[in-house]
């Protein structure tokens, strides 16, 4: 299936598979883009020298084109830029708008870049920039998420911008696929539907906790870092929800230092990125100490397998997954059901 998408980064398949943190790793990459899908390594949980491993790993498994998420406002943004070109990384995606300057370094080296944005306003900024594309997350989509869904955001960003736009939040199927093509879309980046296959690192308690989810199980909550944060509802987020600032922002404060430590970043690097964040966000101070929370709080679901002490970012769409594929029987799966779908549409005709 052709699209825009798929003639402006080589890939077989209009679908996306987003960059999530401790998730987004070289197998499930490589896996994806052996798919026919776009696979977006995540790496704001890496060191620049371990990114540039990373992306020599997806490479070592996949002769397809494949991305990286970059965080815009970090300290060495610069450096990862340099990593990406270096390496010949086909796309670069952002969480958050990349400066002017930014996108043209990317550009002029044949770097694709596609930022994720969740408002019209972003879409048209990044595109008069000279954003390439733009992936455009709604309400329904797992991680930090804005307040307006798919249905109501994307249309009028398609009708804003005159570059291929990807839709996000709450896609899962075939169905999904031919929806977002009829508003207009280029192609539907997913994060929970491929965080749920048997391709994805994420622990296999971690995975069942999904699968048993419910619709209703999926929460939006700012006790973890402040922000608007779709995810599990688990007893450590009612905990969170009900506990004092002040114990709060000690945890926080825990989590900053063991997430600097993690990452290679130094303590003038984190203050930096936080002062980035407080500016780019609007957060107060103890909003941002509670920002600091996430990256650790995450990992220890997605890496260590602790649901009890870590938290679950999840799409809305959690609650109607049932099963693991494989990241090409997923794509398989959507693409065929996408074009029975178009066929009924023909023959209705």
């Amino acid at each position: 299936m052709e699209t825009a998408l798929t003639r402006l980064t080589g890939v077989r398949h209009p679908l996306v598979q987003t960059g999530m943190g401790w998730v987004s790793g070289p197998r499930l990459v490589s896996a994806t883009a052996n798919a026919g899908a776009l696979g977006i390594l995540a790496s704001a949980t890496m060191t620049t020298d371990r990114l540039r491993e990373a992306i020599r790993e997806v490479k070592s498994r996949t002769e397809a084109p494949f991305g990286v998420n970059l965080r815009a406002d970090a300290a060495d943004a610069g450096d990862r830029v340099r990593v990406l070109v270096e390496e010949g990384v086909r796309v670069a995606s952002f969480a958050l708008a990349p400066s002017p300057g930014l996108i043209a370094e990317l550009k002029e080296a044949g770097v694709v870049v596609v930022p994720t944005v969740g408002a019209r306003r972003h879409a048209e900024k990044v595109a008069a920039w000279g954003a390439d594309a733009v992936i455009v997350q709604g309400a329904e989509g797992g991680g930090h998420t804005g307040a307006v869904a798919t249905t109501v955001l994307l249309p009028q960003v398609v009708d804003a911008v005159r570059i291929p736009v990807v839709a996000a939040g709450g896609f899962f199927d075939g169905r999904g696929l031919v929806a977002a093509l009829a508003y207009g879309a280029a192609g539907v980046a997913m994060g929970t539907r491929f965080l749920l296959t048997s391709d994805s690192t994420v622990p296999d308690a971690v995975k069942a906790r999904y699968l048993a989810a419910t619709v209703t199980d999926v929460t939006l909550t700012t006790a973890v870092d402040g922000l608007p944060h779709r995810m599990l509802r688990t007893d450590l987020v009612a905990a969170l929800e009900g506990s004092g600032r002040t114990r709060a922002l000690l945890h926080a404060v825990r989590h900053a230092s063991a997430f600097r430590k993690l990452s290679g970043l130094t303590w003038r690097q984190l203050i930096h990125d936080g002062l980035a964040t407080k500016h780019a966000k609007n957060l107060t101070w103890p909003q941002l100490l509670l920002a600091a929370n996430t990256p650790m709080l995450l990992k220890s679901a997605m890496v260590d397998g602790r649901t009890d002490a870590g938290v679950m970012a999840a799409g809305q769409v959690a609650g109607v997954i049932e099963d693991l594929p494989s990241c090409a029987e997923l794509v398989d799966r959507i693409m065929k059901e996408a074009e029975e779908v178009r066929e009924r549409f023909r023959s209705a005709r």
